[in-house]
């Protein structure tokens, strides 16, 4: 498998939207993918079909993201971030392996330092609803933000290692940046879904990260 291209982003502060209010936080430096994780990827570590190389990997549940995680790791002789046992996948914060982003991460990552939702004009940064499309466009089609990330938002969403509600673990994860059927409502870098973990749809992908640092929650379990 090919070197998977990550850019490095350098720690800072994020001003994030909770509920109905703001709270400032710290992100430590990490390293994300500039593409998504493609058709291509996904099928040279687990062994599943690729029709369209290039295109972002979909039909992907968190539970399968988590695991080509690790696939992804032990591929290039790194430390798997992830102990999965049962139901239960705990991230390993002291692991060099990829990883998924954390949403603060991920947010952080798709502004670039942009205050907007959107950090460039929809029609040229992002792949949505305008487009007509029936399936994700490949990636890197449109223009990257300023970190050099490509469809952070539009094309397809991309899970984050977080928990859509904390207080309620059947939520299941959250997934954020807004897919190629969605209007400009949904493609921001505020916007947040949500669902089980072993749920997978035809508009959800995954980005890679790497990079330590302590799990939110410490632990998360599949539903």
């Amino acid at each position: 498998m090919r070197d998977i291209e990550l850019a490095a982003i350098e720690g800072g502060t994020l001003i994030r939207r909770v509920g109905h209010a703001r709270e400032t936080v710290e992100v430590a430096p990490f390293e994300i993918g500039v593409f998504a994780v493609t058709e291509e990827e996904l099928a040279e570590l687990l062994g599943v079909l690729s029709r369209h190389p290039r295109r972002p990997a979909v039909e992907v549940s968190w539970q399968r993201a988590v695991r080509w995680c690790n696939a992804a790791s032990e591929w290039e002789g790194l430390d798997p971030a992830y102990r999965i046992d049962g139901d239960e996948v705990r991230w390993d914060g002291t692991a060099d392996g990829y990883r998924l982003p954390t949403e603060t991460e991920w947010e952080y990552a798709c502004r670039a330092g942009s205050p907007a939702a959107q950090y460039g004009p929809l029609a040229e940064v992002a792949y949505t609803a305008a487009d007509g499309l029936r399936a994700p466009a490949d990636v890197g089609g449109r223009h990257p933000n300023l970190h050099g990330l490509f469809d952070t938002l539009g094309n397809v969403w991309e899970w984050c290692w977080d928990p859509f509600d904390p207080e309620d673990p059947g939520a299941g994860r959250v997934f954020r940046g807004g897919g190629f059927t969605d209007g400009p409502l949904n493609v921001r870098a505020d916007v947040r879904r949500g669902a089980r973990a072993s749920a997978a749809f035809d508009d959800v992908g995954f980005r890679a990260a790497r990079g330590p640092g302590p799990a939110p929650e410490g632990r998360g379990r599949r539903r």
